[in-house]
């Protein structure tokens, strides 16, 4: 599959780098770093630009670069920890934009291209086909009801826009997945979309519940769910969960599986107590976790 030049070379110039700065003492350092680059994507004339969450969380300090030369400092209009999406805006000078598409019109076997940044001006393609629709997860408390999936490594820096060959955008490519060779996720477009008007007005989707967040690393064994890391300072550290932790319950439900964990989690909001049924040196104990917001704790 060979994506056109001439469909490249048109949706390349809104196709953005990003630099963020970070200062040192913002939570998301501990994994993510101070400095960071990124990929974005001019989807508005206004100036607004879509990318990773991950990429700009925290930032004091955020830039953008144009295929062709110019740069602009930008700010943070709307994060979602949710899908994993961010919202940025530049001044509105003359800027190249791209078309929208969504993942309801892709199918499996589908031909995709990603474009992606590898420097200020410097931008990479890679070609591929849809190899997976459906629910994602991982171990951050986070989960897709539907990712995209695509035979494509990711060629450049995160938030790169998955295209289909009519040129539209139809995903923000998030995360490489090392289970699979060659295997990108993407984060669906459509869920920027269906949220655009509250996150311009109110920077987040306010017509759903925040959700509970305990601040742990979550990976799936054969007994429950383990708790292979800890948010330094999060709810679960502070309740007294420990690495190594497993749980098998959530509010006296059963969890065999990390989306089972999250299901029950999620069925609770942002400060609500949490109790949690956990397997500790072959001992069964209860812990009481007051939960937090993700949105709050990493402001």
């Amino acid at each position: 599959m060979d994506a056109p030049p001439e469909l490249v070379n048109g949706v390349l110039p809104a196709v953005v780098s990003i630099e963020a700065a970070v200062k040192p003492g913002h939570p998301s350092t501990v994994v993510l770093g101070t400095e960071r680059r990124g990929t974005g994507v001019i989807v508005d004339t206004g100036g607004y630009l879509l990318t990773v969450n991950y990429v700009v969380i925290g930032a004091y300090r955020l830039g953008v670069g144009l295929t062709d030369g110019r740069r602009f400092q930008a700010h943070l209009v709307a994060r979602d920890f949710d899908s994993g999406l961010a919202l940025l805006k530049i001044p509105p000078q003359d800027l190249p934009v791209v078309r929208l598409g969504s993942s309801m019109d892709i199918i499996l076997g589908q031909p995709v291209f990603l474009l992606a940044a590898t420097g200020t001006v410097e931008r990479r393609v890679a070609e591929g086909f849809i190899s997976y629709l459906g629910e994602f997860d991982t171990h951050w408390e986070y989960m897709l009801s539907k990712a995209i999936g695509v035979t494509i490594q990711n060629p450049g820096l995160g938030g790169a826009p998955l295209f289909d060959l009519a040129g539209r955008v139809v995903g923000i490519a998030a995360f490489n997945v090392s289970e699979v060779a060659r295997t990108t996720i993407a984060i669906p477009v459509e869920l920027y979309q269906l949220n655009r008007t509250e996150l311009l007005e109110f920077g987040q989707v306010v017509s759903r519940p925040v959700r509970a967040w305990i601040g742990a690393h979550l990976q799936p064994t054969d007994r429950g769910v383990m708790v292979a890391g800890l948010v330094p300072g999060g709810p679960a550290e502070a309740a007294g969960i420990r690495e190594g932790d497993i749980i098998i319950a959530v509010d006296y439900c059963s969890v065999e599986t990390r989306p089972d964990l999250y299901e029950e989690l999620w069925k609770k909001r942002a400060h609500d107590k949490v109790v949690l049924k956990i397997l500790r040196e072959e001992q069964v104990i209860v812990i009481e976790v007051v939960s937090g917001s993700r949105e709050d704790f990493y402001k």
